[in-house]
């Protein structure tokens, strides 16, 4: 892992919401959320946030390295209709060996929608392929 990864790294990312990222988008699978209002889904919202965090550890990382999100802790406190940007603020506040954890924000045109900790790992790029590969083969055995 790169020893320039440190505190105070940050990253602003904003996209617009589309009829793609509404709660009612994930209607086909859970069938349960098809009668929510037309609002920018939470599990997009994270995944959002999660984005920002990769993009902010993109230039840090070595060649080959790569990061997973192994914990979210996430509050969505207001709801942002179609058509909205939403900005994404995020910034490391704390490196424990190769665990990373983000403070995140995000904000709609309105206010701040949602806010909390975003933590990712930095994967070995051999290591973590196998164990994939791993648990397929247990899978395909079964």
């Amino acid at each position: 892992m790169n020893n320039s990864i440190n505190p105070g790294i940050a990253h602003t990312l904003s996209l617009q919401v589309n009829d793609h990222l509404l709660v009612d988008a994930f209607t086909p699978q859970f069938s349960a959320l098809a009668d929510m209002p037309p609002v920018f889904a939470t599990a997009f919202m994270v995944g959002f946030m999660e984005r920002a965090c990769i993009e902010a550890l993109k230039p840090y990382l070595l060649d080959g390295e790569n990061t997973v999100g192994t914990h979210v802790h996430l509050s969505h406190v207001a709801p942002t209709p179609m058509g909205m940007k939403v900005t994404a603020q995020v910034e490391l506040v704390e490196v424990k060996s190769r665990t990373l954890r983000f403070r995140v924000d995000c904000y709609d045109d309105c206010d701040l929608i949602g806010s909390g900790f975003h933590e990712r790992t930095v994967i070995d790029p051999v290591r973590f392929p196998d164990k994939v590969r791993k648990k397929s083969i247990a899978l395909l055995a079964a």
